[in-house]
């Protein structure tokens, strides 16, 4: 019911945020309509960085108590935040090539971007191939929190090089009201979408491991 109740809000606050993105929201003077992007490009990053938070509290748990709703929770924040991070690095270079003329240039906070999303891949990939059933959440855990200091640098990424390096704006530009109501907006649909599908997955992956405890008790018997 709860769950329900959570997806029927979901779908309402979907459907706000697109009316905000493409009825409301001025077009932007320099950039046009293909600013627009903004608007999935930037909350998708935020809901990447939150999904990539969860993983750190969820392994640094998970070291700490070694409860498997802990470890649940790591990997299906880093399933999700590396779907949300695919959608960055996906409208990102759709957004650039109007802009900057290219796809992609190998400027901080894009490289930065690419090298944590490349990270986290290699998160899922240790935990379903590279590791014994019985050690694929501690050596996960253990990645997950040192994976976690890459998230700050892609996002003071700005800040950290000059800005003759830059091609992204620096962080604190000012949006006009309107834009940055829809902002925000989308910021809270994108969040409430992150957290819907994190406990949609734990609790997916919960029946995952009571079938398998299951049929381990059937081979033995």
């Amino acid at each position: 019911m709860r769950s329900t109740l959570v997806s029927y809000v979901l779908f309402a606050a979907m459907l706000i945020a697109l009316a905000a993105v493409f009825l409301w929201v001025p077009t932007e003077k320099e950039m046009g309509i293909i600013q627009r992007i903004f608007y999935f490009h930037v909350p998708s990053a935020m809901s990447a960085f939150l999904a990539f938070f969860l993983v750190f509290i969820g392994s640094i748990q998970y070291l700490r108590t070694r409860e498997e709703k802990w470890d649940r929770l790591a990997l299906s924040a880093a399933e999700l935040g590396v779907m949300f991070g695919l959608i960055v690095l996906i409208t990102g270079p759709l957004w650039a090539k109007p802009v900057w003329g290219v796809y992609w240039r190998w400027e901080p906070r894009l490289t930065s971007m690419l090298i944590t999303f490349t990270i986290y891949v290699a998160y899922l990939m240790v935990r379903d191939y590279g590791a014994q059933a019985s050690q694929a959440p501690r050596l996960g855990a253990v990645m997950g929190i040192l994976a976690f200091a890459n998230v700050p640098l892609v996002y003071y990424a700005v800040d950290l090089w000059s800005a003759d390096q830059q091609l992204h704006p620096p962080r604190n530009v000012g949006l006009e009201p309107t834009m940055e109501y829809a902002k925000w907006i989308c910021y809270a649909t994108f969040f409430l979408l992150l957290f819907h599908l994190v406990a949609q997955r734990m609790e997916l992956a919960r029946i995952e491991s009571a079938v398998v405890r299951l049929r381990q008790k059937l081979d033995d018997a």
